[in-house]
C-alpha cells in the first residue's frame, strides 16, 4: 500500500483537501494517508513553516498531496510572529520553494485543458502543458539586500555595468541572481519532449528572452537545441516570453508543450490557466526522480476560509495527477472523465463559475459521475 503525506495547508488548501480527499475514496484508491503540518500557523507559532517533523514525514511517503499556503512579504511576516518570537532571527521562507530545492523536484508540470461545457472556457479545444524548471533562476533564493560590498565589488570587476550603480548607498541596493545551470536546461527541455512524444504533441515550444537576458535565456534555449535534435519528429519552437504571452491570448489551440525555466514558467502557467477557466481548474505537479509533490496552482485565498465555497476541481484533477503518477491511471481517467461530465451537464457550479454549489457539493457532483 502506498504512503502518502497530505498537507492541506492554509485557508482553502484544507477545504479543497477535503474535497480531493472523497474523491480519492470514490475512486477505490486505497492508501496509507498521513496528515503533517505546514504553513502561516507554523510560522507564526514556531518561526518555522516548514517544521523538522514535516521533512521528516514526506521522506518516510511515496509522495505528498499539498493544498495551499500562505504567504506574505517578509515586513509583514514579521509583525505576525508570536511576541516572544520577534527579533529571535527567523526570516520567513516559502515552504513550497524549500520543499522543491530540498527534494530536488526539478519539473513542475501544468496541465491547462478546456472542458467542453465550462462557461469560463476562452475558447475550446485548447490544451496546453507547462514545463517550469522548478529549482533554479529567480526562484533560487540567491538574494542581497543589502548588497553586501565585496558582492559589489566581484560582480564589477567582471561587469563594468554594474560600475554605474556604484553612484548609490549599498543599502539602496537589492539584487535577486537569475541562476540557470546546464543540466537543468537540459532536464526540463527533455522532460517536454518526452511528454511530447509519448501523448503525441507536433510541437515543443521554449519560451524564453535570449535576446535581452543573454546568458540565462541563452543557455536554456541552446541546450533545447540540442535536446531537440533527438526528437526529429517533434518540431521545436522558440519563442520570447512577452510575445508569447500575447499570442496566447490570439491563438492559444496552437501551442502544445510550453517549456520554460522557473519565473517565466510561472506566468506563462497563470496565464494558461486563465484561458481554461482559471486557477480553479489548474492541477500542478512538483516532480524530481524519486519523489514528487501534488498541488493546485491557487493560493489559500484568507476570505474564503471554511466556508467551503471555492472550487475545488483545480485540486480534484491534482489527485488526479498524483494517481496517474503512481502508475493508477485507470483510476486517474475516471476521475478526468467525471469532472468533464459534470462540466458538460452544467448543472452544478460553483461560484466562479456562476453558481452557487460549495466546494463539497462539486465533490459529491464528481463523485456522482464516477
Amino acid at each position: 500500500m502506498k504512503k502518502i503525506a497530505v498537507l492541506p495547508g492554509d485557508g482553502v488548501g484544507k477545504d479543497v483537501t477535503e474535497a480531493a480527499m472523497k474523491v480519492l475514496e470514490a475512486v477505490g484508491f486505497k492508501a496509507d494517508y498521513t496528515y503533517g503540518d505546514i504553513g502561516w500557523e507554523f510560522w507564526c507559532t514556531e518561526g518555522n513553516p516548514l517544521p523538522e517533523r514535516t521533512i521528516k514525514l514526506l521522506k518516510e511517503t511515496d509522495c505528498c498531496l499539498f493544498g495551499a499556503i500562505t504567504s506574505k512579504p517578509k515586513e509583514e511576516a514579521q509583525e505576525e510572529l508570536l511576541p516572544e518570537l520577534k527579533d529571535k532571527g527567523f526570516v520567513y521562507s516559502s515552504p513550497i520553494v524549500q520543499l522543491r530545492q530540498l527534494f530536488n523536484l526539478h519539473t513542475n508540470l501544468r496541465p491547462c485543458k478546456a472542458f467542453p461545457g465550462n462557461p469560463l472556457n476562452y475558447r475550446d479545444g485548447i490544451d496546453i502543458v507547462v514545463f517550469r524548471e522548478n529549482t533554479e533562476g529567480l526562484y533560487s533564493g540567491v538574494e542581497f539586500h543589502p548588497l553586501p560590498q565585496e558582492v559589489f565589488d566581484a560582480l564589477a570587476k567582471h561587469n563594468k555595468k554594474m560600475v554605474r550603480f556604484g553612484q548609490h548607498s549599498l543599502d539602496d541596493i537589492a539584487v535577486s541572481c537569475r541562476v540557470f545551470t546546464r543540466e537543468a536546461c537540459q532536464n526540463i527541455a527533455r522532460q517536454g519532449f518526452e511528454y511530447a512524444k509519448k501523448y503525441g504533441y507536433k510541437s515543443v515550444t521554449v519560451v524564453e528572452k535570449p535576446n535581452v537576458i543573454r546568458e540565462t535565456s541563452g543557455l536554456m534555449v541552446r541546450e533545447a537545441r540540442k535536446i531537440a535534435r533527438e526528437y526529429p519528429g517533434i518540431e521545436l519552437w522558440e519563442t520570447n516570453i512577452d510575445a508569447q504571452c500575447m499570442w496566447l491570448v490570439k491563438n492559444p489551440q496552437d501551442y502544445g508543450v510550453l517549456v520554460s525555466t522557473n519565473m517565466f514558467g510561472d506566468i506563462l502557467s497563470d496565464l494558461c490557466a486563465q484561458l481554461v477557466g482559471g486557477l480553479g481548474f489548474s492541477p500542478s505537479g512538483n516532480i524530481g526522480d524519486d519523489y514528487a509533490i501534488f498541488e493546485p496552482t491557487h493560493g489559500s485565498a484568507p476570505k474564503y476560509t471554511g466556508m467551503y465555497k471555492v472550487n475545488p476541481i483545480a485540486m480534484i484533477m491534482t489527485a488526479k495527477m498524483m494517481l496517474q503518477w503512481l502508475g493508477e491511471t485507470d483510476k486517474a481517467k475516471r476521475i478526468e472523465n467525471a469532472v468533464a461530465a459534470v462540466l458538460k451537464e452544467g448543472k452544478v457550479r460553483t461560484y466562479d463559475m456562476g453558481g452557487s454549489a460549495g466546494t463539497l457539493d462539486m465533490a459529491d457532483a464528481v463523485i456522482g459521475k464516477l
